[in-house]
């Protein structure tokens, strides 16, 4: 029924340790799962996880504001719920707007007061109760008796936390067993944690590290299969048809079938990059017009000809990568334990227009869809992905835009953001533009003076350094803080947590 999701999830919310969290989300797929129906299981580990199977229904902020009156008693099954979800999605054409509207007021007039509120912040965005991929995993891991090493392996390769949950509740082990690396199925990309320098980097690595130019582009993933080249980016969206000089340089290659890391940029003449939003722009584009092209980078190698190299170490991928890849193809690299020549690459790359560089472990395997201590990024000042979570009413000349953002930081624990201070330094007018109507999209509320959105939009802040603050709710801010750029290629699941910005007080 959805009153017991209804009720998991104001339990969730209310709880505040983990474990706790993790037995209520366990106890509640196990009824699920008592019945057999895996279909039932995926909607509510998406429910929980604030998403929705369909993804995208169409249903904004606008239809949720006036509601009809709740129904007393709980009828609604999840299957039902579910069917209608998909009915609504499928709305199209003339008049869809109020159509929509209507098969959604009818829905919440079946609907208890309780499950009305489930259903209104689940399509809103709004529900923040701590179910996050870690907390679901273990719980999902209690649930079916499976080691959460292996439930958090198949999700990280299925790339559907859902799928894997349905999986493991209703076919064991063995079923879980069928989630292997994939060409054409993307997974998570392996993350990088953040070093102060390179020296710093060499002592956290044990002494040598694999020494990568961080190219300020766009993440993709790659997957050839015989003449069939698919290309995902870091938050595995479908972008092939957009990027045709990924495809053909991909199948260019001496190789069947592979799956690759790579990087997608924008060049000048001389070899400098153009600014992110140039080749960002090419993202956002169906078809690639007139825009700058782009040129294709390979880090990684994860499979090639019917081999898995995932759990090998660096150094051997980079070794297959390096037989299959000519070397202009290749992202500029350097192995060493000497902290001299580890600086004179970080300032050879940084002269070259680039980001920064990448610490690599050269034993560390690809630690799929984590942020693995095997790699570390060394860039010139201090970066951090946060989350918008509110903006202010410009005054002066920015009146009539939406200015000064609110900074949150991802707090793992509870599921939510922590506030860190905010800022409208390096706001440009084009930024400001942009900004004001993106957040118009994601509003939640407006009292007038700050608009409360919906956190989804992530933004890469330059800082100084990190300073104690009883002002703020996670006991530090951010100093001299200033927007570089916003992050449409990243997920908020992706930001930086709140214990990565109080690790810059030490």
């Amino acid at each position: 029924m959805l009153a017991d999701i209804a009720a998991a999830s104001a339990d969730i919310a209310k709880a505040s340790a983990r474990l706790a969290k993790v037995d209520r989300i366990a106890n509640l797929l196990s009824l699920i799962a008592a019945e057999g129906d895996a279909r039932s299981v995926i909607v509510a580990v998406s429910w929980l996880s604030g998403e929705l199977p369909q993804r995208q229904i169409g249903v904004g902020w606008a239809t949720l504001r006036s509601l009809p009156a709740p129904a007393a008693t709980p009828e609604l099954t999840v299957d039902g719920v579910d069917e209608r979800f998909t009915r609504i999605g499928a709305v199209a054409g003339k008049g869809s707007q109020a159509l929509r509207a209507e098969l959604v007021h009818e829905l919440f007039r079946t609907a208890t007061k309780d499950e009305q509120t489930f259903l209104r912040r689940l399509l809103s965005g709004e529900l923040r109760q701590g179910a996050l991929a870690g907390v679901m995993t273990d719980a999902v891991a209690r649930a079916s008796d499976i080691p959460a090493t292996e439930v958090r392996r198949a999700a990280m390769l299925a790339g559907d936390l859902p799928a894997v949950s349905a999986a493991a509740l209703t076919g064991g082990r063995d079923a879980l067993a069928e989630f292997s690396l994939q060409v054409t199925r993307p997974v998570g990309p392996m993350l990088a944690q953040t070093a102060t320098d390179v020296a710093d980097a060499l002592e956290r690595l044990g002494g040598t590290a694999i020494l990568e130019a961080k190219l300020d582009g766009a993440r993709v993933q790659i997957h050839r299969r015989g003449p069939e080249v698919s290309v995902y980016t870091r938050s595995l969206e479908v972008v092939t048809h957009r990027l045709p000089e990924v495809v053909a340089a991909t199948l260019a290659l001496p190789a069947t079938d592979l799956i690759a890391d790579a990087e997608a940029i924008a060049l000048r003449p001389d070899g400098r990059p153009h600014p992110f939003q140039v080749t960002a722009a090419r993202f956002g584009r169906k078809t690639p017009n007139t825009l700058e092209p782009l040129s294709v980078f390979y880090f990684d190698l994860l499979h090639v000809d019917g081999q898995d190299l995932l759990d090998l170490p660096t150094e051997q991928r980079l070794a297959a990568l390096d037989r299959l890849v000519p070397g202009h193809r290749r992202v500029d690299r350097v192995v060493t334990s000497d902290a001299a020549v580890a600086q004179q690459f970080l300032d050879r790359t940084l002269a070259a227009g680039h980001e920064g560089v990448m610490a690599k472990s050269p034993s560390a395997p690809y630690e799929a869809g984590r942020r693995g201590a095997g790699w570390l990024k060394v860039k010139p000042v201090h970066t951090l992905d946060l989350v918008v979570l509110a903006v202010e009413h410009g005054s002066g000349r920015r009146t009539g835009k939406l200015s000064n953002i609110h900074l949150g930081a991802r707090d793992p624990d509870s599921g939510g953001y922590v506030m860190l201070g905010k800022t409208f330094k390096g706001m440009t007018d084009a930024m400001l533009a942009w900004q004001t109507e993106r957040f118009r999209e994601l509003q939640i509320a407006d009292d007038g003076w700050v608009v409360t959105v919906r956190p989804e939009q992530v933004v890469e802040i330059a800082f100084d350094g990190v300073q104690r603050s009883s002002r703020y709710p996670g006991g530090v801010a951010l100093r001299f803080a200033r927007v570089l750029r916003y992050r449409d290629d990243k997920p908020p699941g992706q930001a930086d947590t709140i214990d990565t910005v109080r690790a810059f007080l030490t």
